[in-house]
C-alpha cells in the first residue's frame, strides 16, 4: 500500500493551545449571545451541563481566555514570534493574491506567496488578535467595576467586539472546516494529528512547503 504524503504543519502545542482558544471563545460567543438576546435566568444548554448560571460560567471561561492569552506567548515564545513575524510581513504579491481569492475559493486555484500564512489569513490573524484583546480587556474590566460611566463605556466596547468577533469566528470555521473546494482538506492541519496531505499544503502554502521539504533534505 502507498503511504500517503502528509507534512506537519503545526506542532503539537500549539494545536493544543489552539484548542484550548477556540472551546474558550466558542463557549463565550454561545453564552454572551445568549445573555445578550436577554435570556438571562433561563440556563443555556450549556449553563445547563455544567451546572452554571450563564453569567458565571461566562466570566469564568472568560478569565480562563485571559490566562490563555497570557500564558500561550510565554510558554511558547518561539511560535509566538513566528506568528507575529509572518502575520505581519507585507509581501509584494499580496494584493495580487488577494485578487484571485475569491474565485480560488471554489476552484483551488490560489496565488503563489512564500509565507507561512497567506494575506487573507494574514488580514484575519490581526483583527482576530484585536477583537479578543478587546474581548478580554473589556470583559475583566466589567468584571472588576460595577457601575459607573467606565462600566458603560466597557460594555458598549465589549458589545460591538462580540459583533466583530462572531464575524471572524464564522469565516474562520468556514474555511477552517474545509467546507469550501478551494479548502478542502485543510482542517487535518490542527486534528486527527496534524499531519496535512502534502497536495492540499502545496496548493495553499506552496513556499512554505518548499521550504520546509529543503530543510528536511539538508545542503
Amino acid at each position: 500500500m502507498r503511504r500517503r504524503d502528509t507534512v506537519e504543519r503545526y506542532t503539537r502545542p500549539v494545536r493544543w493551545f489552539h484548542a484550548g482558544i477556540y472551546l474558550a471563545v466558542l463557549v463565550l460567543l454561545v453564552t454572551g449571545w445568549w445573555l445578550l438576546l436577554g435570556h438571562e435566568g433561563r440556563p443555556s444548554a450549556l449553563a445547563r451541563l455544567f451546572r452554571l448560571p450563564d453569567t458565571a460560567l461566562h466570566k469564568d471561561v472568560g478569565w480562563a481566555l485571559a490566562a490563555l492569552v497570557v500564558a500561550g506567548p510565554v510558554l511558547g515564545f518561539r511560535a509566538s514570534r513566528t506568528f507575529v513575524r509572518e502575520t505581519l510581513r507585507v509581501r509584494t504579491g499580496d494584493v495580487r493574491w488577494l485578487l484571485r481569492w475569491p474565485a480560488a475559493l471554489l476552484t483551488g486555484r490560489f496565488g503563489r506567496h512564500d509565507g507561512h500564512f497567506d494575506p487573507g489569513q494574514r488580514i484575519l490573524n490581526v483583527l482576530l488578535v484585536l477583537s479578543l484583546t478587546a474581548l478580554v480587556g473589556t470583559g475583566a474590566g466589567l468584571a472588576l467595576l460595577h457601575g459607573g460611566p467606565a462600566f458603560a463605556v466597557l460594555a458598549r466596547v465589549h458589545k460591538w467586539a462580540t459583533y466583530a468577533c462572531t464575524l471572524l469566528v464564522a469565516g474562520h470555521v468556514i474555511v477552517a472546516a474545509g467546507i469550501l473546494p478551494g479548502y478542502r482538506g485543510v482542517w487535518r492541519s490542527m486534528h486527527l494529528g496534524g499531519r496535512l496531505d502534502a497536495g492540499v499544503a502545496r496548493r495553499l502554502w506552496p513556499g512554505w512547503l518548499e521550504r520546509v521539504r529543503g530543510e528536511r533534505r539538508g545542503p
